[in-house]
């Protein structure tokens, strides 16, 4: 159990190192398309489209485990602070199993979705270039199905009650004493 745990969490630092990349390169693409289009007034074909349908969605969608995994999905407690740490944490350990329905659904809609557009060779036409897009609809079922996995791993965990071996350490800031 523990082996699977180090072995998802690998998996989801990898995505999130993708994801990271995802961002650089947005940043880097929006940039030369200014310079281009200020300097030389010739902006780069289709940067609106790459950015919204590539980047953005391989940057919105493929942390979503790794924010489970740490525990830093926002969370608001109003009700539940006020109950015994007992009850929150069972309350959170079922919560789980609500989580893990709701991402599989999620999972399988957007597979669907995915598919259909992979079958019509979904595409945005951009000035005399058409741009494929259908391989950005596989991002969001990934995404689902690596949350689900991790919900349904931290849901097992909490009912057996073994070692997670999920990486659950979030980066502390580090404060410079000058």
């Amino acid at each position: 159990m523990f082996a699977l745990g180090k072995f998802l969490s690998r998996f989801i630092d990898f995505l999130t190192v993708v994801s990271g990349l995802a961002i650089a390169l947005m940043m880097l693409h929006i940039t030369l398309d200014v310079v281009a289009r200020n300097f030389f007034n010739y902006p780069l074909p289709g940067t609106i489209t790459i950015v919204s349908y590539y980047y953005m969605a391989i940057a919105a969608f493929m942390p979503l485990a790794f924010a489970e995994q740490k525990q830093a999905h926002i969370s608001v407690e109003v009700v539940t602070e006020r109950l015994p740490p007992w009850l929150q944490k069972h309350l959170a350990g079922w919560m789980l199993l609500f989580s893990a329905a709701v991402f599989a659904l999620l999972t399988v809609r957007s597979w669907q979705e995915a598919m259909g557009k992979y079958g019509i060779k979904a595409s945005i036409v951009q000035g005399e270039d058409s741009l494929p897009v259908w391989p950005t609809y596989f991002v969001l079922p990934l995404g689902c199905c690596l949350m689900f996995l991790v919900v349904v791993y931290k849901f097992t965990v909490y009912l057996t009650r073994q070692p997670s071996g999920l990486d659950t350490e979030r980066a502390a800031p580090t404060v410079d004493a000058d």
